[in-house]
């Protein structure tokens, strides 16, 4: 039975890495061969679940990593995530650090992708945390959870974007609806929740938390330096903004979705960074390059692991399981807005992927969409919110979280998972709220 062999699976994962203490990705590729083999998959077809899983997880991350710890290396050591933590620290005060968090999270949530966005705001949460001497848990998880929040509940991401073309939903109503639900969501599972994690102390890499002192009048000044550190942002928010309203015949079309590319938003960015960061402070093109690769061998062993989690939820995929639990799903009996919020947890817990969990959940409720008078926007929040449930090892993101924040897989899932569980029960709470009204 699928679902008997999926949860083997992670108690086999836990077994490998907790007890006999091997390395996450070897332990990963182990399980994902399990998985498949017991799935009844023919070897062959296992090893190439495999090499897809990986290379179709780090062909776009592998980028995006990369390309954003240079960001974030070139801005640290120019001296611009000090000036921007701060400004930010004097402008809100030591006591309101968290909505600190929680704003730039959101704003940066928004036009990004979660990934790019995740390896933005981590020099951040680290500038922040050491300058404040506060936990970094504290710090980071609001902020973490704005851009999660924003990743699984609101266009423009494309998640929540393909879900509401396929529901046919009202874009511009869905971002209403969604901002109105993501609010006590970011708060209860960001901020409430995070003030209960005192017994966890997070243990980085320590490139991740070099302290460095600079003198203030020799750095960046505040502006150039949030401008260039939030410039893939910017860059990938004005080009969706106007591909919106833009023709796709217009000759400005192919340069703009080349601009908004997250990979080409942020390869632009490091140029820039280049500048603003290193040339114009002084520095050698010598240096600068040195400490480029520095950055790179930092998220080796990351983009690893993350590579390996790609690789259990594409046998996860590729053994049926997703199929087994959507006709599952289908079977019961259940108000639309909660069933979709099941089926999409179901998916998200036993796959990982929040987009897939979501697409396929759209593909299994569009049937009976026409059936209900539930508002089409209301059931792409539901399924948005279904697809953030408890996130844990088969999931790419919590590598993400448990490898840069140096935690064991134990405090990963009392901090990350359970925030993930937090803003989906919350999300679905608020979703049936609305509907009372809507």
């Amino acid at each position: 039975m699928p679902i008997v062999i999926v949860a083997c699976s992670v108690l086999l994962l836990l077994l490998l890495i907790v007890v006999c203490k091997l390395n996450s990705f070897f332990a990963l590729i182990i399980v994902s061969l399990a998985v498949g083999v017991a799935q009844g998959l023919p070897v062959a077809d296992v090893v190439q679940a495999v090499e897809n899983g990986m290379g179709s997880t780090l062909g776009s991350l592998a980028m995006i990593l990369g390309f954003g710890a240079i960001l974030g290396k070139l801005i640290a050591d120019g001296g611009g995530v000090h000036r921007i933590s701060t400004s930010l620290i004097h402008t809100f005060g030591r006591r309101n650090v968290q909505w600190a968090a929680v704003t730039i999270g959101f704003a940066v949530g928004i036009p990004m992708f979660y990934n790019v966005g995740f390896v933005i705001l981590v020099p951040f949460i680290f500038a922040i945390a050491a300058q404040t001497q506060l936990p970094l848990l504290y710090v980071g998880l609001p902020m973490l959870a704005s851009l999660s929040v924003t990743h699984g509940y609101l266009p423009p991401h494309p998640g929540p974007t393909a879900i509401a073309a396929i529901y046919q939903a009202d874009l511009g109503l869905t971002l209403v609806y969604g901002v109105i639900i993501a609010i006590p969501a970011i708060i209860l599972g960001g901020v409430v929740f995070t003030r209960t994690l005192r017994g966890i102390h997070p243990q980085p890499p320590a490139q991740f938390m070099e302290t460095k002192t600079f003198d203030t009048e020799a750095t960046s000044g505040f502006w150039i330096s949030l401008f260039t550190g939030l410039l893939p942002v910017l860059l990938i928010a004005l080009a969706s903004m106007l591909l919106f309203v833009i023709p796709a015949s217009s000759p400005l079309y192919p340069l703009l979705s080349f601009i908004g590319n997250p990979i080409i938003a942020l390869l632009i960015s490091v140029f820039v960074a280049l500048y603003t960061m290193g040339i114009a402070r002084g520095k050698t093109m010598k240096s600068i390059m040195g400490n480029l690769e520095e950055a790179v061998r930092s998220i080796a062993m990351i983009l690893f692991i993350i590579g390996g989690a790609g690789a259990f939820k594409e046998v996860l995929v590729a053994s049926g399981v997703a199929d087994y639990i959507s006709g599952w799903a289908t079977r019961l009996t259940f108000s639309p807005l909660l069933l979709v919020w099941g089926i999409a947890a179901a998916i998200r817990v036993s796959l990982g992927s929040a987009t897939v969990a979501g697409l396929t959940t759209a593909g299994i409720a569009l049937p009976f969409i026409t059936s209900t008078n539930t508002s089409p926007e209301l059931m792409v929040l539901a399924t948005g919110a279904g697809s953030l449930m408890f996130s844990h090892v088969n999931d790419p993101g919590f590598w993400m979280f448990k490898e840069f924040f140096g935690l064991t897989i134990r405090d990963t899932i009392r901090s990350w998972s359970v925030m993930e569980t937090i803003v989906s029960v919350v999300g679905l709470l608020g979703v049936l709220m609305l509907d009372l009204y809507v």
